[in-house]
Formats: C-alpha cells, sequence, structure tokens
C-alpha cells in the first residue's frame, strides 16, 4: 500500500480531461431523488465534511448565519460508545453532516412533488458536489452507496499510476447514472473531484500528524481532525 504522501501526489497529477472522460463514458444527471441526502433505515446519513466546510456552512444562506457548528455537523459515530441514556463518548475521526430526527441531511429539503433540493446549495462540501463519483485512492473517503461501476484512467496508468483492476474513478449507487451528461458539466464534476481527493488525502495526512490520544478517563465525544482535537461543538479540547 502506498504511503499517504505518495497517494496525496498522484490525486495531484489526476488529469481534469481523464476524469471527465470518465465521467461521460459513465454518464450522470441529478434526477432530485434525494437518495444521497437520505438516511436508510436505521443508518443516518453519513457525508464526510472539512472543518473549514462547517464554517462556511455556519454562514450559509439556509440559516441566515449565526448558526453554530453543532447545527451544521456531528461527530463521525464511528469507535463511539453510547450509554443507557443515549449518551456519546469516545474519540472519532472528522465530521458528518448533521442530520434530522429521521437520519436525513439537515439541509435537506423535499417538494410537495416528491424531488428534492439541498438549502445550502451553494456551499454544499465536496463530497456532496461530486457524488455519485469518487476517485479510487487509499486515502480518500468513499460516500455512501456500493460501488456500482469503474472506469480506469489510461494516461494516469501510463504516468505511474497503479492502473488496478478497480480503476480511478467509481461510481456509486444513483438512479441518474447512465444519463447523457454535457462536456463542460462533466469537466466541471471532474475539477471538484480533483479537489476533493487532493484536499482528502491533505486532510488525512494533518490528523495523522496532529494526533494525540485523549485522556484514557475522558467522558466526552473528542473529534480529531486536521486542526486537532475538539469538542463537540468545534472548540479545541484544550480551551
Amino acid at each position: 500500500m502506498q504511503s499517504l504522501e505518495a497517494e496525496l501526489e498522484e490525486a495531484r497529477t489526476l488529469i481534469i480531461d481523464d476524469l471527465a472522460d470518465a465521467i461521460e463514458s459513465i454518464g450522470f444527471e441529478c434526477t432530485r431523488c434525494g437518495a444521497c441526502c437520505k438516511g436508510h433505515g436505521e443508518d443516518e446519513h453519513t457525508a464526510t465534511v472539512f472543518p473549514d466546510e462547517v464554517r462556511d456552512l455556519e454562514e450559509s444562506d439556509a440559516y441566515d448565519g449565526g448558526y453554530d457548528w453543532r447545527d451544521v455537523a456531528r461527530p463521525m459515530p464511528y469507535g463511539l460508545t453510547e450509554d443507557d441514556d443515549g449518551d456519546l463518548a469516545g474519540e472519532t475521526f472528522e465530521w458528518a453532516l448533521q442530520t434530522d430526527d429521521c437520519g436525513d441531511c439537515t439541509f435537506y429539503e423535499e417538494g410537495e412533488d416528491g424531488t428534492g433540493a439541498c438549502a445550502a446549495h451553494d456551499d454544499r462540501p465536496l463530497i456532496c458536489q461530486t457524488y455519485p463519483f469518487s476517485v479510487a485512492l487509499s486515502g480518500t473517503s468513499q460516500p455512501m452507496g456500493e460501488a456500482v461501476d469503474s472506469v480506469a484512467l489510461e494516461a494516469q496508468r501510463e504516468a505511474g499510476g497503479t492502473g488496478d483492476e478497480e480503476g480511478f474513478v467509481r461510481a456509486h449507487e444513483c438512479e441518474g447514472l447512465g444519463r447523457d451528461i454535457s462536456r463542460e458539466d462533466a469537466e466541471d464534476l471532474a475539477r471538484a473531484l480533483k479537489e476533493r481527493a487532493v484536499r482528502e488525502l491533505e486532510e488525512a495526512i494533518a490528523v495523522r500528524d496532529s494526533y494525540e490520544p485523549a485522556a484514557p478517563d475522558v467522558d466526552e465525544v473528542v473529534v480529531h481532525d486536521s486542526e486537532g482535537a475538539k469538542r463537540v461543538d468545534g472548540t479545541p479540547l484544550e480551551e
């Protein structure tokens, strides 16, 4: 397995035209079904959000600005334990978009005709901008939904990429796959997809380098992100 630094260098050399070619070959058009914004059964919607994206959403027109960190983000649930009162404790890594009582993204809105919309569309995180696609690098996150299609990027393989059988561009479960997409839209998606891959790897490296275990007797949730250890309200743990 490559180091995160090697993966980051690979992400930085991704070619926009090749990414756009892969996206075009798969095809995509958002049908506004809302499936990528909703929880499924007992599983809440989980989408990774960077610390700076949380701050952008705090000031989003969706909330008219001024809302706090917990309105936007929640700790990733992985690694946390729940007591009999439903209170969580423990350490986890990174943040997920906040959810409502139904387990759907807090920014999700559904019209009377059943079509979905995002209340913070202009400020939505990169993982939302790029769904249902992801780049198959080991340090990048994979969105909700199984990967159902994959396209290898020959130019990246020739440039020294891994070129494995899983390919570089993956498409995840979405009813909008297979539909025609314009070249302009494919290139916009490709640029966002490359930016996301780079940002995720930069974040992973920063988390690794800044990580220090919380005190063993910690009785609260501690979230480790690229800026250090934080409480659930986004404030640094040491404050």
